[in-house]
């Protein structure tokens, strides 16, 4: 017996594809008989040349059949005899383009909502389970109104790109805030933050430098709808700037596991293309209480003398030379208001209308739809271990045009916070779904973790759209204008694994911490210095084309276990290297030498690999991809000519160049920091020492 073909059909419904199967689909040669699945196709004398001899005890046949699962159907074709049945390839070929016309691809939009109605009301003919699970969760509703209108907000911009609501406008004067620029102290603050999540943790970083700081949130603060796990070497940084103590970072830690897997469903998998599971014990093992974090760390911007206006939305931002003012509208009352500040900076994630106006149609490339939720207890004991996470790990093959994806990172006691996402292209047609993607959690997630899901208590769901930026070059995305400036997932800090702006923002947070300083100290505040803040790295920028290679282009069908065998190759290599390489690559740290290394090896234990992701990116990309691979390889000489001395460098001139050309100096120690970050372990880092800093003129210094 041998398989012939395997599809998948985008459709939750097996009755009408098996029902089209056995009724209305007619391959042309051969006699059909019905199975419980699919039908068996048979020769028939007239088939069977006078001539030839069956000499074969198996019978020629063909069995086709269909069965469910991720909410998705799938189909495959098995050969009885050992020599092809008559005419087979065309009966497949037939078969294949059959289906694809009658069970295309569908991107169902999600229903318009009549005000009278309550949420739970408007969708539950669309998304029932989704329903279900949210009337019991506490503010279940008031989530899920959440979760709509972020997709609402999402599906938006990625239809609009090219007109995006404008929010940000210029007023009279020069290029605000270059050197000689007129003072800015009727200003009434020195950093006005718009976003509360990841904002709050830069927005008390600042505060403790002593600046004046607003901090505004849409949401009530303290809430957000994601969990934040982290590795104890990536939140040193937090320590490292005096923001918190160990002490104060130990009350925040939920859980810190032993170890965690990444594994992909290989069932499909030739057995050249299966790999063992990686273990990652250093990555995402350390699990953040995110409520007590963010209170943690609104308590330390207040001490600081900083201000939260929370549940205030966001309306525009009028810049001129001296100032940034921006109107604001408190929810509860509906009352607008106005306040001026030095800086502004965009924490809004990718819902963020600044993000979408300063770059239009490429504001974002890529996106990860994620949903999921903390449950506080209900599975049975033998289910998981809650020493142990999944940091990424598949359960089936590619299910309705996306290859889904799975995490798992246990919390206090018997929580389990459970994400599911999927890689995705930025597509008008297909923005991505929330919604959709939680009937499917809800649907699967006793497929993937044994469970009840009647039985589990739930404390609150997580959700989001995750983006990433595929940069060619260091400054080919706009994070800033006059007197603004983007951080975290509004500015497309991403990784191209765990994909998420708050690892990258933790792990980026020296760096931004002492350029903006230097930047606010001397005024430095028009567009041209203030881009150069950036958290860009030539070898994340190198390795977008891992994710792209993760997504199912819209409207195209793959193998279902294509993606399936490309993750595994490329997770197998890594388990087959010493811990510290898997850890780099997932951390941000592959150098130029591992990164070729390890490709090499791809290609020679996986040949296909290389048309697979030609298939998949296209030649448009690729040639993107190569000025990417070049500028890393540029990048790399350079840092092999200057890591070793320029960073020393910096600090002999810093007394004599940064008084002087304080813009020069801010542009040296930027170069400076993208020397250094993103090596493995690197032996010299560019830091800043605490909150004394600014009173010290915010000395840099390296780290030994």
């Amino acid at each position: 017996m041998k398989e012939i073909l395997y599809l998948e059909v985008p459709i939750s419904d097996i009755a009408a594809v098996r029902s089209w199967l056995q009724t209305d689909f007619e391959p042309g040669n051969g006699e059909k008989v019905l199975t419980p699945d699919g039908f068996r196709l048979r020769i028939t004398t007239e088939t069977t040349t006078a001539g030839a001899a069956i000499s074969e005890k198996l019978p020629i046949e063909l069995s086709v059949f269909v069965w469910s699962v991720q909410r998705t159907t799938y189909l495959k074709v098995f050969r009885w005899a050992d020599r092809p049945f008559p005419q087979e390839r065309q009966i497949l070929q037939r078969l294949s383009a059959e289906i694809r016309k009658r069970f295309g691809h569908n991107y169902p939009e999600p229903p318009k909502i009549d005000s009278k109605q309550s949420i739970f009301e408007a969708l539950a003919p669309y998304y029932p389970l989704t329903v279900k699970y949210f009337q019991q969760m506490p503010n279940g509703e008031y989530d899920l109104k959440r979760a709509y209108w972020w997709e609402q907000r999402w599906r938006e911009g990625v239809r609009n790109p090219q007109q995006p609501r404008q929010v940000v406008f210029k007023g009279d004067g020069g290029d605000g805030g270059d050197e000689g620029a007129k003072s800015s102290s009727s200003a009434t603050y020195d950093l006005i933050y718009i976003g509360g999540a990841l904002g709050v943790i830069h927005a008390a970083v600042m505060a403790k430098l002593g600046y004046k700081v607003l901090l505004v949130e849409r949401m009530p603060f303290g809430r957000m709808n994601r969990e934040w796990n982290i590795s104890r070497d990536e939140i040193q940084s937090l320590i490292n700037l005096g923001l918190v103590t160990s002490a104060e970072l130990e009350t925040v830690i939920a859980r810190e596991y032993k170890d965690g897997f990444n594994k992909f469903f290989d069932g499909n998998n030739p057995a050249k293309l299966r790999s063992p599971v990686l273990h990652t014990p250093t990555v995402l093992n350390v699990a953040l209480d995110s409520d007590k974090w963010l209170q943690m760390c609104g308590q330390k911007l207040r001490a600081a003398g900083g201000e939260i206006w929370d549940e205030t939305e966001f309306i525009r931002a009028d810049i001129s030379e001296a100032q940034v003012v921006i109107t604001v509208k408190h929810l509860p009352s509906e009352k607008e208001q106005q306040v001026s500040g030095r800086l502004l900076v965009d924490a809004m994630g990718t819902a963020s209308p600044i993000a979408w106006q300063l770059n239009g149609g490429r504001a974002f490339d890529s996106v990860c739809p994620t949903v999921g939720a903390v449950i506080e207890r209900g599975f049975a004991p033998e289910v998981w271990d809650s020493q142990y996470g999944d940091v990424l790990y598949s359960h089936g093959d590619i299910s309705r045009g996306r290859q889904l994806i799975w995490e798992l990172f246990p919390g206090v006691g018997e929580e389990m916070t459970i994400y599911l996402f999927h890689y995705h292209e930025v597509n008008p047609q297909n923005p991505g779904s929330l919604l959709e993607m939680y009937e499917d959690f809800f649907t699967i997630l006793p497929e993937y973790r044994r469970c009840d899901v009647d039985k589990l208590v739930w404390k609150k769901p997580t959700f989001g759209y995750i983006p990433g930026h595929f940069s060619v070059g260091s400054s080919d995305r706009k994070v800033a204008f006059d007197r603004l400036i983007a951080i975290g997932d509004a500015a497309s800090l991403q990784s191209p694994l765990v994909f998420t702006g708050f690892g990258s923002l933790v792990r980026n947070l020296e760096r931004l911490t002492t350029l903006l300083d230097t930047a606010l100290k001397h005024d430095l505040l028009a567009f041209r210095h203030l881009n150069r803040i950036r958290a860009y790295q030539s070898n994340v920028s190198v390795t977008w084309l891992f994710s792209k290679g993760m997504m199912v282009p819209t409207g195209k069908f793959l193998p279902p276990q294509r993606i399936n065998s490309m993750l595994n190759t490329f997770f197998g290599l890594l388990a087959d290297e010493p811990p510290e390489v898997a850890d780099n690559f997932i951390k941000d740290r592959c150098d130029w030498l591992t990164f070729n290394r390890l490709a090499l090896k791809a290609a020679r234990k996986n040949p296909a690999l290389l048309l697979w992701i030609w298939q998949l990116a296209g030649p448009k990309d690729l040639m993107r991809w190569l000025g990417n691979y070049f500028n890393f390889g540029r990048h790399a000489l350079v840092n092999a000519l200057l890591s070793k001395w320029f960073p020393h460098f910096l600090i002999q001139i810093q007394p004599w160049l940064e008084p002087r050309y304080p813009a020069l100096w801010l542009r040296c120690l930027a170069i400076g920091y993208a020397i250094t970050t993103g090596r493995p372990r690197s032996r010299h880092q560019l830091t800043t020492v605490n909150s004394e800093t600014r009173i010290q003129n915010s000395e840099a210094r390296i780290l030994n």
